[in-house]
């Protein structure tokens, strides 16, 4: 495979202009190790020298009128829509995940972009009625929403451009200047999509430094989110990363989309076949490289047998290979020390007394698609988040006792549950502790209209453009008294 040819400038975006003459690491394909594209990579020079521009553009881009910022969103939504193909197979040979699901990361991208620039024109506030108290007499209230100020986005590696998107895309929706920073694995599709947004604000009147991006390690990491002169970092990525974030961040505002180990029940009065269908759907798309991906399937003990008999009647119809092949649902992971370490946490689990039902082995450097059944409390293919594809198998008593084994974990970000019973569905989104409780479908399922994110080590905040938005802007009160009152004192 040849070096794929950059339709975006030499260097990084940073400033209004581009840095070039930088040192670069290669982006490989991980199916096969090949040449995608060499990247430039910055240092925490570089970040701070774009927090440094991001800081001067605060006003200007706090003040840019709503038209040209809608207009700036609608820009880059029709420049990503017209490259929708090309974005798709980069992101292929840059994530390795399958084509299928680089489909799904790109339809959804335009809509976070289209629906981040329909709510520009909902950014508006609220009157408060002061005179509900005496003191309040002839005084107006309102209060209206405010940019917070300088934003720094980090994106995780499985979705980088819709992932980047839901940093960028609210942000300047909010009027906030952005400083992006994607996964060192895979920069380019979103170095592609900082261009042509940066062409959409200029063409709108915007400047272009308003969004900048700077790859680079942990160094620049620390640069970024530890800056002062910020105010707010939105992150996704490992729970551990994240918690650390939000320390050496405090005060700043920190939205995290951290980790977790999405659970499936399945009640005995579930349509067991649409349960199999969603562990063969849920459990393995993105080669299990989805923090809302079934990890944890809890079943009520009297359909046990037969559900597990249909579930691994289906795993045959989990293609392995290639990803750019239109049929393979599972390929190789982003790198060989994630599939050395899915490979040792499956062997844990067996030596604790787990038994493979399906796969539970490494073919070719790829972890075939596993089931593995009775897999017990504090091992870490039960306890963490696998990021692999890998669904553990656990029985229940009752549906009292799923939910409990459900909240037992350390995370609690989205969970399913499937039934035939109202009365189950409602019970299980007022006991499971999560940030969604999805109702006969997949644990997976995001709307990327709704709000998203956690509880407990997921996270804290949401994302969804309405949402973000929110997080992302703080209320600003006016207390006026149109006439000055006069002191009655003498």
């Amino acid at each position: 495979m040849t070096a794929t040819p950059r339709p975006w400038p030499d260097g990084l975006p940073v400033g209004d202009g581009w840095v070039a003459d930088l040192p670069s690491q290669d982006v490989r394909f991980p199916y096969d190790g090949s040449l995608v594209a060499p990247a430039p990579v910055g240092d925490a020079a570089l970040a701070t020298r774009a927090v440094d521009h991001a800081v001067a553009l605060r006003g200007t881009v706090g003040r840019l009128p709503s038209h040209v910022r809608r207009a700036a969103l609608r820009g880059t939504h029709a420049a990503l829509a017209a490259r929708r193909e090309e974005l798709e197979r980069l992101l292929v040979l840059e994530t390795g995940k399958p084509l299928v699901d680089c489909r799904v990361e790109v339809e959804r991208t335009l809509l976070t972009w289209e629906t981040a620039a329909e709510e520009v024109a909902r950014l508006h506030g609220e009157t408060v009625p002061l005179d509900l108290l005496p003191s309040g007499d002839g005084l107006l209230g309102f209060w209206v929403r405010k940019p917070i100020g300088v934003v720094v986005g980090i994106a995780g590696f499985n979705y980088p451009l819709l992932l980047a998107s839901h940093k960028v895309a609210p942000a300047l929706a909010a009027g906030c200047p952005i400083v992006v920073k994607p996964a060192p694995q895979t920069p380019l599709a979103t170095l592609w999509m900082v261009h042509l947004l940066r062409e959409a604000l200029v063409a709108a009147g915007a400047p272009a430094g308003a969004v900048q991006l700077v790859t680079g390690g942990v160094d620049v990491g620390v640069a970024l989110t530890t800056d002062r002169r910020l105010g707010a970092v939105s992150f996704t990525g490992s729970a551990d990363v994240g918690h650390r974030i939000a320390r050496d961040a405090a005060p700043t505002e920190v939205l995290l989309e951290l980790g977790s180990n999405a659970a499936l029940v399945v009640a005995a009065d579930a349509d067991l076949d649409a349960a199999a269908d969603a562990v063969v759907r849920g459990g393995y798309y993105a080669s299990g490289q989805a923090c809302i991906s079934v990890q944890r399937l809890v079943v009520v003990e009297a359909v046990r047998d037969a559900f597990l008999g249909k579930v691994s009647a289906r795993m045959g119809e989990v293609v392995v290979g290639d990803p750019r092949d239109p049929a393979t649902r599972v390929s190789a992971l982003i790198d060989a020390g994630a599939t050395a370490r899915v490979a040792e946490w499956l062997g844990e689990a067996v030596d604790a007394g787990a038994r493979v039902v399906h796969g539970g082995d490494v073919r070719d450097g790829v972890v075939a698609p596993t089931l593995v059944a009775d897999v017990p409390d504090g091992v870490r293919a039960w306890d963490e988040e696998v990021f692999g594809p890998v669904v553990a198998v656990r029985t229940v008593r009752d549906l009292d006792e799923a939910y409990d084994v459900v909240n037992a974990s350390r995370y609690g970000l989205q969970a399913s549950v499937f039934t035939s019973s109202l009365d189950t569905a409602f019970e299980a989104v007022d006991r499971i502790e999560a940030g969604g409780v999805i109702v006969n479908e997949v644990p997976g399922f995001r709307s990327d209209v709704m709000p998203y994110g956690g509880v407990k080590d997921s996270g804290a905040g949401r994302e969804g453009p309405r949402f973000a938005i929110e997080e992302l802007t703080v209320t600003r009160m006016a207390v006026i008294r149109p006439r000055t009152r006069k002191d009655p004192r003498p």
